[in-house]
């Protein structure tokens, strides 16, 4: 199972769970929220001590049901949506979108991880820039990411290609 796929399984998502993640609402809390709370929550163990597991828990709930919170949304046409469906487009049919995008989605996501490593570092020495710098440059690539899926979104359109899960919805 590639590392794509791994997270959609993760996060339980279905046609249904897609399509009210494609709210704008949802895409851009997410977006927001779902890292820090999670980074907060990590560092609430110096306040917290064993306690901090309820901060983490609810973050990791946050970060589950965020994808459900929201309506399906009325209508598609903003960059958050077509983010959040182009990435069903490139999880369900990645050897049918153009290399450039396949090759583009995966050095987005490389480039998140020495972010991410300069955050972990940060969490466990409590280097509180470091795991602030890191969460930044950990979030950047995948807000480019996006801007990638809403490309991905807009080529497979053009080329007369319904968005799985959309076949029968009704926005």
């Amino acid at each position: 199972m590639d590392f794509f796929k791994g997270t959609e399984q993760a996060m339980a998502m279905d046609d249904h769970v897609w399509l009210r993640h494609a709210n704008p609402w949802s895409g851009w809390t997410r977006m927001l929220t779902c890292l820090p709370l999670l980074v907060l929550a990590l560092w609430s163990r110096v306040w917290l001590g064993v306690w901090a597991l309820i901060p983490v828990g609810l973050a990791i709930f946050w970060i589950w049901w965020n994808p459900r919170a929201f309506p399906p949304p009325r209508t598609l046409d903003n960059w958050m949506s077509k983010g959040v469906l182009g990435e069903r487009v490139f999880l369900n049919h990645r050897g049918e979108i153009d290399a450039h995008h396949r090759r583009a989605a995966v050095v987005l996501s490389a480039l998140s991880l020495p972010g991410a490593l300069i955050m972990i570092w940060g969490l466990w020495f409590l280097w509180w820039e470091g795991a602030v710098f890191g969460m930044i440059l950990t979030a950047l690539p995948k807000i480019w990411f996006v801007d990638r899926m809403v490309w991905v979104h807009d080529d497979w359109l053009r080329a007369g290609r319904t968005i799985p899960g959309l076949e029968k919805a009704d926005v």
